[in-house]
């Protein structure tokens, strides 16, 4: 009898820059804060997984500029990109497909540049809403532990 390896679970690659930037919260004070809110939101995510797509997700979240540095937690892996967020992206797609071609690879970002250069690779793509949290999204809500976050 054949032994066949379970395919990998699918990985939603996340332009931290695009989705934090894709609501007008007063990011642009606290970027990496912001991202840090990102990073925390996308815990529910890689557990309960997308419309259409079940859970769990690997999840990767892209951060770049100011917010380089968030640290990852065990649900999110952060990646730091030393240049182009996009570029960064599109290496982690590539890397991902080349390791398994047949993964499944989402990217979160509504930047149509990006979205075209990972489509050539084989990945989907959603927009910023499909990962945007209420409470989250405005800039306040709870991290991790229960604390507040953002606000006034």
């Amino acid at each position: 009898m054949e032994q066949y390896e379970a395919a990998p679970p699918l990985l939603l690659v996340v332009d931290g820059a695009n989705v934090v930037g894709s609501v007008p919260d007063g990011w642009w004070r606290d970027r990496r804060g912001a991202a840090e809110r990102l990073r925390d939101s996308l815990v529910g995510v890689a557990a309960r997984g997308l419309p259409g797509h079940p859970g769990p997700l690997e999840v990767v979240l892209v951060v770049e500029g100011a917010a380089r540095g968030v640290t990852g937690l065990p649900e999110v892996q952060v990646v730091s990109a030393d240049g182009s967020g996009d570029d960064r992206i599109v290496e982690l797609v590539r890397e991902a497909r080349a390791e398994h071609p047949a993964r499944a690879c989402l990217v979160v970002t509504a930047d149509r540049e990006l979205r075209t250069r990972v489509g050539e690779l084989g990945a989907g793509t959603t927009g910023p809403r499909s990962v945007r949290v209420p409470g989250i999204s405005e800039g306040t809500g709870t991290n991790r532990s229960g604390r507040p976050t953002g606000g006034a």
